[in-house]
């Protein structure tokens, strides 16, 4: 699952592990990115200590056996993780989905937890270009997802969405326990306390927010890329 950050993609981990035959891996590719880069993230160190850095090594495991005798391996994945210095042929050997959310939402949430965000912050040019490289490879229109979609209705989203996979949909998806999970990067804390505080898919979203007059240049230069894959939401 590519997504960029403050996306649903944390919600949708928790109800894909709620699933009971799923194992899943949050951000694989977090630490080597934050490595690799020298950008500057909250909880930096403690990341790049508690994960693996290598993306060689990342990579492998990812199309890997299933952790725990598992039927199905979830793979919360940043696009903006995904720099091009890294091999992305592994990606070949996944199905690859792409979830997506409207700048001005994603823009506004992202604020509150890291200032001054920029293009390269919210994953959407990386999420085009990874989805058109997916496209390349396979022949056909890779599976999109919007969030606002699962907001509004969750159980008939998943059941589209796990028809598309090829996966039998399970109510189980639709509700998790409150509170951290043992899957959940170290990075948990400063990222996840609202969907820790959540118990399933939150209601459907209002309006688009409004943004401080500064953002609306970033809403703009992403808003393209969002609404080309928007037309091929499931």
């Amino acid at each position: 699952m590519w997504s960029g950050p403050r996306n649903l993609s944390t919600a949708m981990m928790y109800s894909f592990a709620a699933r009971g035959d799923c194992a899943v891996w949050d951000e694989p590719f977090y630490a080597a990115y934050l490595a690799k880069t020298g950008i500057d993230h909250p909880m930096r160190d403690a990341i790049i200590a508690a994960h693996d850095a290598d993306p060689a090594s990342v990579a492998a495991a990812c199309t890997g056996a299933v952790p725990d005798g598992k039927d199905v391996h979830y793979q919360k994945h940043m696009t903006l993780h995904m720099i091009p210095e890294f091999d992305r042929g592994f990606m070949r050997d996944l199905t690859n989905v792409f979830l997506i959310r409207h700048p001005a939402r994603v823009v506004a949430s992202y604020s509150q937890k890291r200032e001054a965000p920029t293009l390269a912050d919210i994953g959407f040019v990386q999420q085009a270009e990874l989805f058109d490289q997916v496209a390349g490879w396979s022949g056909r229109t890779p599976i999109v997802i919007d969030s606002a979609d699962i907001r509004a209705n969750p159980r008939e989203s998943l059941e589209k969405l796990c028809a598309a996979l090829g996966i039998a949909f399970t109510a189980n998806m639709l509700s998790w326990p409150a509170g951290p999970k043992p899957y959940d990067g170290v990075w948990a804390p400063h990222w996840y306390n609202a969907v820790h505080a959540s118990t399933g898919f939150g209601e459907a979203e209002g309006p688009l927010p409004t943004l401080p007059a500064e953002y609306a240049p970033l809403v703009e230069q992403a808003l393209p890329h969002y609404q080309r894959l928007a037309r091929f939401k499931l």
